[in-house]
């Protein structure tokens, strides 16, 4: 083993003609050589896969989370380097080293160009070598996580959409069984449309409107079950599911005709007649223009977009919780295997104050003691940004 720097010339004194034994220069060696570098920990890789894109607002919410955990967990040293590791997907902090990759699979949203993402995130992922993986929402567990079952990289997922035994990645909610755990989202439908009636009480019946993406389908599916369940204080009378433009919008206000309330779920997936990806705050803009009945969705980037109300499943809660997991497999060594995924506590309840106004209903709302929380402005009813010089 060479030895550091500045003590070589220790070992070229004589020994023993000056009668110094060997333990004499070994303690000094100790105490005069320089501390090495070499017994410093190596620093850990973080592999964040996020399902979506930098832009959606959903995204934007876990992201924080997830740097909140990393810097009250100790793995960035300072708040910078969060905003560094979201502007650039990559930090180095003197603990871990964390790159980002994105699927954009709610603009990408085949099953052909899932798969292709999926397969050069996984050339990247092999490249990182990273010591644990975070995978953000459904399809991100799907596709990245079930080629990471069963190998020595742990694994922690966010924003599984209601039931965290989707995708063969847990044999139980007990006992998961493999390196996989994490963080999934219970909905809170039932919460929000007791504040939704709450709210405006003559609401009798609620329609769905949705894409077809696997976020809402397993939404609808929840939906229904609650509905079976008799757990809905209204009356559920349909759902719009597409992921057509045309048909989204004629179902939108068929529903509008029939029922008292619209719970407005993910609208992402959807393409025009060309089939070009429609951005969700221009398809937001139509709904809120076109649709003039109470109603709620059941994340707080609905709420930001211009809907009535929100019971929150919150996105900040389920990345920074992704993040409290991690800790406890790296630091605290615990195995994955017997660590219950869970699902966080419900965020606030929101209202937006443009969209009461639009319905008539500001005077009447805005001062329930329910509400905890109150956005002033409709996101998709802002003036489009100028375009840069």
């Amino acid at each position: 083993m060479p030895l550091p720097s500045g003590c070589g010339r220790l070992l070229r004194f004589p020994v023993g003609a000056r009668g110094w034994p060997w333990l004499v220069w070994a303690l000094l060696l100790i105490l005069l050589c320089p501390a090495t570098d070499s017994s410093a920990a190596p620093k850990k890789r973080l592999l964040i896969v996020s399902s979506y894109h930098r832009e959606y607002l959903w995204s934007q919410d876990t992201q924080r989370g997830v740097c909140a955990g990393l810097l009250e967990f100790g793995y960035l040293d300072n708040p910078a380097q969060g905003e560094t590791l979201t502007r650039t997907d990559t930090v180095e902090s003197s603990r871990v080293v964390v790159q980002k990759l994105w699927m954009d699979t709610k603009r990408k949203s085949s099953q052909q160009e899932m798969a292709q993402n999926a397969r050069q995130i996984l050339r990247q992922a092999k490249t990182f070598q990273p010591d644990l993986l975070l995978l953000g929402d459904d399809n991100a567990a799907n596709y990245i996580g079930t080629q990471y079952l069963d190998t020595r990289t742990p694994v922690v997922f966010w924003g599984v959409n209601v039931w965290p035994l989707k995708y063969g990645l847990l044999d139980s909610v007990e006992k998961p069984g493999h390196n996989v755990t994490g963080v999934y989202q219970p909905g809170y439908m039932q919460e929000g449309l007791e504040f939704l009636v709450k709210l405006v009480p003559g609401i009798r019946t609620i329609a769905i409107l949705a894409d077809e993406s696997e976020t809402s389908l397993a939404k609808v599916k929840e939906f229904r079950r609650l509905e079976r369940a008799g757990k809905l204080p209204v009356r559920f009378i349909g759902a719009v599911v597409s992921n057509d433009e045309e048909q989204w919008k004629a179902g939108a206000l068929a529903m509008a005709r029939q029922a008292d309330a619209i719970y407005l779920t993910n609208h992402n997936t959807i393409k025009d007649r060309t089939g070009q990806p429609v951005d969700q705050l221009v398809l937001g803009a139509w709904y809120l223009q076109h649709v003039k009945k109470p109603d709620i969705g059941d994340e707080k980037q609905f709420v930001e977009e211009g809907v009535l109300s929100v019971a929150d499943d919150s996105g900040f809660k389920q990345g920074y919780e992704a993040v409290r997991m991690a800790h406890r497999i790296l630091e605290q060594g615990e195995n994955p295997a017997a660590m219950p995924p869970v699902a966080p506590s419900r965020g606030e309840l929101i209202v937006n104050r443009e969209r009461a106004r639009m319905l008539g209903l500001e005077s009447v709302i805005l001062g329930n003691p329910l509400i905890e929380a109150i956005i002033d402005q409709a996101d998709a009813l802002k003036p489009p940004s100028p375009p840069p010089p």
